[in-house]
């Protein structure tokens, strides 16, 4: 039996090379661009994941035999059972994350589709603040910064789409040596305000866990 092995934005990348898929069958009659594409989309596919068994390595592959719609709906459901849903944290142990906030508002997380959640994250609008949830190669951790609003659209840092951002600037724990007392240095990126979004976008964490180990 084979186990969950996709993460969300494996997932989301998968999607994305159906969508290239469809639209060359649909709108490309030279067959070698297609075979091109094909070719591509399988490589792109499998590059997604660090290791593979030969049996998830075979159902990865398998996206290069696609052609009909029939045969693209039918692929992406198959892989939904084997989505790795991020982890269930609960409000303890959200609170324990962000322990020095006493006034802490939680997300509702008994309405979350935990298996298209690459990151947990929500806004505090009273306080002007972000949070950000993440399991980092199996471990917990959580950052909060200052968020603020351009009121317009433009390119998250984390999923790299063209989507209604803010300024999100975290103070990082990692002080030189020798520094003083008051020293504190803030890191900050735009990112989407709305997680749901970003999550449903996101193909590649690379750009995300770089952010959190410049905080933490």
């Amino acid at each position: 039996m084979i186990q969950p092995f996709i993460r969300n934005h494996q997932y989301n990348l998968i999607q994305k090379q159906m969508d290239l898929l469809q639209q060359t069958y649909r709108t490309v009659s030279d067959p070698k661009v297609v075979e091109s594409v094909r070719y591509s989309a399988e490589s792109k596919t499998i590059e997604a994941f660090d290791q593979v068994t030969g049996v998830q390595h075979e159902m990865l592959a398998a996206i290069s035999n696609l052609k009909t719609a029939e045969d693209f709906q039918s692929y992406g459901r198959s892989l939904e059972p084997y989505l790795t849903p991020f982890p269930q944290v609960t409000e303890k142990q959200i609170k324990k994350l962000f322990h020095k906030n006493k006034k802490l508002a939680l997300p509702s997380l008994a309405t979350i589709p935990y298996e298209r959640l690459t990151y947990l994250g929500w806004l505090d609008i009273s306080t002007n603040k972000m949070f950000l949830v993440y399991d980092l190669n199996g471990q917990i951790v959580g950052i909060e910064g200052k968020f603020t609003p351009l009121n317009k659209k433009g390119i998250c840092f984390i999923c790299n789409k063209h989507e209604e951002v803010a300024l999100f600037s975290a103070v990082t724990k990692s002080r030189p040596v020798n520094a003083n007392s008051d020293y504190y240095k803030a890191v900050g990126n735009y990112m989407c305000i709305h997680s749901d979004a970003c999550n449903k976008n996101i193909t590649d964490v690379t750009s995300l866990e770089k952010f959190i180990h410049s905080v933490i």
